[in-house]
């Protein structure tokens, strides 16, 4: 097959990956295309093993590797066109190319995992699935960390449904995603294989990583058995529905937020009420008078709780907020962004040309600090996030060192109205559904467009509002308490375990792999 024919191929195959993520049809994951999508890619890169001079072909390995995540990652957040070009003005050839290149330049980490396998990949098969899984792992990895992150729709995200999803409370998504690698290395290296024995060994050692946890779980009980219930507590999830064109117009979206927002916050009766990011969209200065004096003299003063969002600022530094509004406080909860949005809250060193091209308001916002304390109400401690912060399992980890402290309820209130009727809204949900599955902990969504929902500690929607409507989610909320493995090494170490492993893996089949003469990538 030519190399053109070839690409073309693993093209389709990376935006199968992106269909896995989120499925165009019904948003939901599917598990067993991910698998499939990577098997296609590891299924190229053996071949080019195969040949007789394998450390010659990474040229081509790092080809292979690059379409293969430039079509998935495009696949997967081309809705970042719909916020620079409808919401932002930039015009539609540049979004696009901005798009296109974003992915181009983050494939580069899978070309050179790519690159990697074919070059080191050892003879034995246990050798180069380890490795495939431990240069895939950094190549997320790198995504999840280099210049500020931008880790949205990695693999792991395929498997909040499906037997990998069990590994979570003890790997998190990046050991997720690793399990996959090697699941898919084991299901292509066993379809070109001829000898009937190997194959049934490397489909067996397959459906062996499928089934570990549950078989661990029939022996040894789960991270789940562990949580302990803390109660439950009635919530009221806000959801405005501001068109995002709208929403910093005076008389406008603003005047609508402010109106609805205004009147559902007095009127509400569940102990906690939440409002999505920057629902109020002014600061507090830009307020009519008295509007935010009444909120909190209304939680204040009474039995209930309101966690409220709009940016906070004095003309020089401005943050990303919640603030906290109940009774026996001297002054609100607040708690700030951590991760900021690059180009959305700030701006990168030389790109400002960039954003200058672009209608968004609110930019160059200060970081909160990391491990903000949660708000306690209740019996629960409540940690909220915003927007894509619950896209760092990591960051949100390191809040859970010490059990009696550690957050018994994940809050992410977000907007992304951005990106309109898209799969981003699908995409986040998995996202957050992969927070509650690490840590075992319920996720509370409130949001402006969608998805407005309730997940609980096993990763399961159990209450939503529809995408694109106006409501108020009412729900009962299960906190947990208890450590999972995850939650305890993350929060010590953050990612630096899997960081080491991969990286020793590597260095180990670069330093000490010694290939025979011939068709040195046909392992037994």
């Amino acid at each position: 097959m030519k190399t053109p024919v070839r690409a073309l191929g693993l093209g389709f195959a990376g935006l199968a990956q992106a269909v896995s993520i989120a499925a165009p049809w019904n948003g939901q994951p599917l598990w067993w295309l991910q698998l499939l999508s990577l098997a296609a890619l590891v299924w190229q890169l053996d071949a080019l093993r195969d040949r007789t001079e394998p450390r010659r072909s990474w040229r081509s390995a790092v080809l292979y590797g690059w379409v293969f995540s430039t079509a998935w990652l495009c696949g997967t957040f081309w809705w970042l066109f719909v916020s620079m070009h409808t919401y932002g003005g930039l015009a539609a050839p540049l979004a696009a190319m901005a798009v296109l290149a974003l992915s181009a330049a983050l494939s580069l980490y899978y070309g050179a995992a790519a690159a990697i396998y074919v070059a080191f990949a050892p003879v034995h098969r246990t050798g180069a699935v380890l490795l495939f899984a431990a240069a895939w792992t950094l190549a997320e990895l790198l995504r999840n960390s280099l210049f500020t992150g931008f880790p949205w729709g990695a693999g792991g995200y395929a498997h909040v449904d499906g037997p990998l999803a069990a590994y979570a409370p003890w790997l998190g998504t990046y050991g997720v995603g690793a399990a996959a690698a090697a699941i898919a290395t084991l299901a292509a290296a066993a379809l070109r294989t001829a000898r009937a024995g190997t194959r049934v060994r490397d489909l067996g050692v397959a459906l062996i990583l499928l089934a570990a946890p549950a078989l661990f779980a029939a022996v040894h009980g789960t991270p789940d058995e562990a949580a302990r219930s803390r109660g439950r507590i009635d919530v009221a999830l806000l959801q405005g529905n501001i068109p995002q064109d709208e929403k910093f117009i005076p008389g406008g979206g603003i005047a609508t937020a402010l109106q609805w927002y205004g009147e559902q916050l007095l009127r509400a009766t569940a102990p906690l009420v939440i409002t999505p990011e920057t629902a109020l969209p002014l600061l507090p200065s830009q307020l009519p008078p008295g509007y935010l004096e009444a909120i909190s003299a209304r939680y204040t003063n009474g039995s209930q709780t309101a966690i409220v969002g709009l940016p906070l600022g004095n003309g020089r530094v401005y943050t990303n907020t919640v603030l906290g509004f109940g009774p026996g406080r001297s002054a609100p909860y607040r708690y700030d962004k951590h991760h900021l949005v690059p180009f959305g809250e700030f701006v990168p060193g030389l790109f400002r040309w960039f954003t200058d091209m672009m209608n968004i308001p609110l930019g160059d916002f200060q970081s909160g600090g990391l491990a903000q304390p949660p708000l306690d109400w209740q019996g629960q401690r409540i940690a909220p996030n915003i927007c894509y912060e619950d896209l760092f399992g990591d960051e949100i980890g390191a809040n859970f060192r010490e059990e009696a402290s550690a957050p018994t309820i994940l809050l992410n209130v977000s907007n992304i109205a951005w990106f309109g009727d898209t799969l981003a809204i699908d995409q986040h949900l998995a996202i957050s559904r992969m927070r509650a599955l690490e840590f075992q902990r319920p996720m509370v969504r409130a949001t402006n467009t969608g998805a407005t929902a309730v997940i609980d500690h096993r990763g399961r929607v159990t209450h939503a509002l529809p995408r694109l409507t106006r409501g108020v989610l009412a729900a009962s909320v299960e906190g947990r308490a208890g450590i999972t493995p995850y939650a305890w090494w993350v929060s010590r170490f953050g990612l630096w375990p899997l960081w080491g492993m991969a990286i020793a893996i590597v260095a180990a089949a670069s330093f000490f792999v010694r290939r025979p003469s011939g068709r040195a990538g046909s392992p037994a």
